[in-house]
C-alpha cells in the first residue's frame, strides 16, 4: 500500500505553522528519495490539538507537530517504522497514549460521511478527489437517470437543509424545477457568520469539489445553467481552493456546455460577500449578490419562482450539497437508514466553549447531547461542572444539564427551545453567567440586524437593553414579564429568521436558568461571578501567602505586594474588576462576592 503524509492544512493548523511542515517535509522526502506521497489537507477536525500529522496506511497519529519535528517523523517513522511516543495524543480520560487516528477517542463516535475525504485528499488536487470515487454521483445522475429520477431520489432520502431552517431539500428543489423560465440559477450558501461555528468554511477549504459535484446535480434536477458559491470574504483559503477546484473541473469536463458528453450545460462563479450576518438569509444573499444592501424580503415572494436576478433560484447550504453525490451514488435507502424519523444523515457541528476537545464533529442525528459533550468532546475544562450548551448559533437556545439526553436532531432541539441553526455547539461550565450570555448574543444580533423591520430592529434593541439593566443591577421584577412578551412579538413580528429567532437566547435563558435573572434583580448579585457591576474581588488572607502572582496579573496595578509571607493588599476603587488576578491565583487567596 502507499506510504503517506497527511499534513493538516485547514485554516487553524496553518495558523500554527503547519505549512513550513509542508515544506520541510517536502525538502526531507526529495532528499532521501523517499517514495511517499505527501498530502497538505483540509481540517481534520480535531483542532483543539493541531497541528496534526497522519502517517499511513496505518494512520500513525501525531499532535501538536512542529516543523522541528519532521526530520525525526521522517527518519523514525516514515523510514523506519518506528513510532515517536512524546507526539502520540494522551487521552485524558485513561492517561494512555494513542497510536492510531482511528483509536482517538474523539473520533470514534463520529460517523464521518461528509467531513472523512478531508484528512485524506489534497483540496487543491482534483485527481485525489476522482481515485476517492469523487463524481461518479454527476456520471451516474447524468448518464443513468433522469432529471426527475433524480428529484425522487433526494425526496425519498428525507434530506433537509443543513443551513439552519430544515427545509426538505427535495421540495425546495421540486419547486424549482417546476417553475417557469428559461434561466434558472443553482446557489451554494457558504457564508457562515455564526460566532464560534467554521463547518462551512472547514467543508469548501478541504473538500470543495465535493460541494460542487452536488451542485452540479442540483442543477441538472431543476434545470439551472448558472451557479453561484457565496463565499464569505473572511475565508480566503475556501475560495482559494474552491477557485482551483471549479478550474480543474471545468478543464477535465465536469463543468462547462456538454457536461460528460450530455445534453446539460453549467457554469459556476465563485462571489465574496461582505460578511454581514443577515446574508446567510436566501433573500438577503440574493440581493447581495445582485450588488445590492443584503437585506431580505417578504416571503410570501418565492425563491424558487423569483430569486435572484427575479427568476427561478435555488439556495442550498454546502455541507446540504455535499451530502447529493453521496445520495445518488448509494441511494435514498441507504441515506434515510441514518439518522431519526424525521432527521435523517448526519451533522457537522462545531464544538467550542469550556470543552477538553474542541474542532469539528460529524455524527448522525439523534447521538445525544451527553455522548457529544462527554464521549466525543471530553467533558469540561479543568473538570468543571456542565452548565449549558447552546446549539444553532446567536439565535440559538441554551439546553440545561437536565437535557443532556436530548437527541439532536431538528425537531428535538426545536421542541427544547433551540435550533440545530447551521452546526455551531458552545459549551458553558459553572462559571458562566446566563445573562451575561444573553446580553452578548443580543448584542451580536442587534448590530447584525439589517434594520429594515420595526420589530427586529428596534425590538431586539429593547430587548438589549433591558437585560443589560438586569446585568448591571438596574432592573426590577417586572421586566422579567416585558422581556418574555417583548420576545414573543419580535418571534412574531419580524420579517425574516434573524428577527424571528433572535429572542431565543432570553427566551431559553429564562425559562431554564430563571433564579439567575432573579439573583440579579432581586439580590443584585451575580451567582457567577462574571457581571462587572455586581461583583467585587476580595483578598482572602489567611489564604496569602504573598507570592505576588496576583501582583503581576494585575494590568492596573490595583494590587499592592507588602512582602513575602504577607498578604497583599487590593485597591477596590482602582480595581477594574478584569478578573486576572483571579485568574493568577491557585490558592483560593482571591475571591469573588
Amino acid at each position: 500500500m502507499t506510504l503517506t503524509i497527511s499534513v493538516c492544512g485547514g485554516t487553524g493548523c496553518s495558523a500554527q505553522g503547519s505549512g513550513d511542515m509542508r515544506q520541510a517535509f517536502e525538502s526531507l522526502i526529495k532528499e532521501k528519495g523517499v517514495k511517499a506521497k505527501l498530502l497538505f489537507t483540509g481540517c481534520h477536525g480535531f483542532c483543539e490539538n493541531g497541528p496534526l500529522v497522519v502517517i499511513g496506511p496505518k494512520k500513525i497519529f501525531y499532535n501538536k507537530v512542529k516543523a522541528e519535528d519532521v526530520p525525526e517523523i521522517v527518519e523514525k517513522t516514515v523510514l523506519r517504522g518506528e513510532v515517536i511516543e512524546r507526539l502520540l495524543y494522551v487521552d485524558p480520560a485513561t492517561n494512555k497514549r494513542v497510536v492510531y487516528e482511528d483509536d482517538v477517542p474523539f473520533y470514534q463516535k463520529q460517523q464521518r460521511l461528509i467531513f472523512g475525504l478531508n484528512g485524506k485528499i489534497d483540496p487543491t488536487k482534483i485527481e485525489d478527489y476522482i481515485a476517492a470515487g469523487g463524481y461518479k454521483g454527476l456520471e451516474k445522475a447524468l448518464q443513468q437517470m433522469t432529471p426527475q429520477g433524480v428529484l425522487e431520489e433526494v425526496k425519498k432520502s428525507g434530506i433537509r437543509g443543513r443551513g439552519g431552517a430544515g427545509f426538505p431539500t427535495g421540495l425546495k428543489w421540486e419547486a424549482t424545477r417546476k417553475a417557469h423560465g428559461d434561466l434558472k440559477y443553482i446557489i451554494a450558501n457558504c457564508d457562515e457568520g455564526d460566532p464560534g461555528a467554521f463547518m462551512d468554511r472547514s467543508l469548501m477549504e478541504g473538500n470543495p469539489h465535493s460541494v460542487i459535484e452536488g451542485m452540479i446535480i442540483a442543477g441538472y434536477t431543476i434545470g439551472a445553467s448558472e451557479g453561484y458559491i457565496y463565499i464569505r470574504n473572511e475565508y480566503p483559503l475556501a475560495v482559494q481552493n474552491t477557485s482551483v477546484a471549479l478550474a480543474q473541473a471545468e478543464e477535465i469536463g465536469f463543468l462547462g456546455k456538454n457536461i460528460l458528453g450530455s445534453d446539460y450545460s453549467l457554469s459556476i462563479t465563485v462571489n465574496r460577500g461582505g460578511g454581514a450576518f443577515i446574508c446567510g438569509e436566501s433573500t438577503a444573499l440574493m440581493a447581495s449578490l445582485e450588488g445590492k444592501a443584503g437585506e431580505p424580503r417578504a416571503k410570501y415572494i418565492h425563491t424558487s419562482e423569483r430569486g435572484l436576478y427575479d427568476r427561478p433560484s435555488n439556495l442550498n447550504n454546502v455541507e446540504t450539497l455535499a451530502n447529493i453525490p453521496h445520495i445518488v451514488n448509494r441511494g435514498a435507502g441507504w441515506f434515510s437508514s441514518v439518522g431519526t424519523a424525521g432527521s435523517k444523515g448526519t451533522k457537522i457541528f462545531s464544538l467550542v466553549g469550556k470543552i477538553n476537545n474542541t474542532g469539528l464533529i460529524e455524527v448522525p442525528m439523534g447521538v445525544t447531547l451527553r455522548e457529544i459533550i462527554y464521549d466525543i468532546g471530553g467533558g469540561i475544562k479543568n473538570n468543571k461542572k456542565f452548565k449549558a450548551v447552546q446549539t444553532g448559533g446567536p439565535s440559538g437556545g441554551c439546553i440545561p444539564e437536565s437535557l443532556l439526553d436530548l437527541k439532536v436532531d431538528f425537531d428535538e432541539l426545536a421542541r427544547a427551545g433551540s435550533m440545530m441553526g447551521s452546526g455551531g455547539m458552545i459549551i458553558m461550565d459553572e462559571n458562566t453567567c446566563m445573562v451575561d450570555i444573553a446580553r452578548y448574543f443580543l448584542g451580536f444580533l442587534a448590530e447584525e440586524s439589517c434594520g429594515q423591520c420595526v420589530p427586529c430592529r428596534e425590538g431586539i434593541k429593547r430587548l438589549l437593553e433591558i437585560v443589560t439593566n438586569i446585568a448591571e443591577g438596574k432592573a426590577e421584577m417586572g421586566d422579567l414579564d416585558l422581556l418574555e412578551r417583548l420576545g414573543s412579538t419580535v418571534c412574531d413580528a419580524s420579517l425574516c429568521g434573524l428577527g424571528q429567532t433572535a429572542p431565543n437566547p432570553v427566551l431559553s435563558t429564562l425559562k431554564y436558568f430563571r433564579d439567575e435573572y432573579v439573583a440579579h434583580i432581586v439580590d443584585r448579585k451575580c451567582p457567577a461571578g462574571v457581571c462587572k457591576s455586581l461583583i467585587r474581588y476580595f483578598i482572602v488572607a489567611e489564604n496569602c501567602p504573598g507570592c505576588g502572582l496576583c501582583v503581576k496579573a494585575c494590568p492596573v496595578k490595583a494590587i499592592t505586594f507588602m512582602g513575602k509571607k504577607k498578604p497583599v493588599v487590593l485597591d477596590q476603587d482602582m480595581c477594574t474588576k478584569c478578573g486576572s488576578c483571579f485568574d493568577a491565583c491557585k490558592l483560593k487567596a482571591v475571591e469573588v462576592r
